[in-house]
């Protein structure tokens, strides 16, 4: 995936945690965070949300 914009980052964080994100959405935006290695990056929720929905695979990380 190509790099996300600073400006789409913002709105999607400000999105999801202001509980404006279907189900649908949030696992695309996940996805994201994923593929772009921001899951790990950001505060711990993200990493352990991302953690939840690998495991219950909704969301899939690259292969090495």
């Amino acid at each position: 995936m190509s790099k996300i914009k600073q400006a789409d980052l913002v709105d999607n964080v400000i999105a999801y945690e202001s509980g404006q994100m279907s189900d649908n959405d949030t696992v695309k935006f996940f996805q994201m965070l994923v593929d772009t290695g921001m899951a790990w990056t950001l505060q711990g929720h993200y990493g352990r949300t991302a953690m939840d929905l690998i495991q219950r695979g909704l969301v899939t990380r690259k292969k090495k």
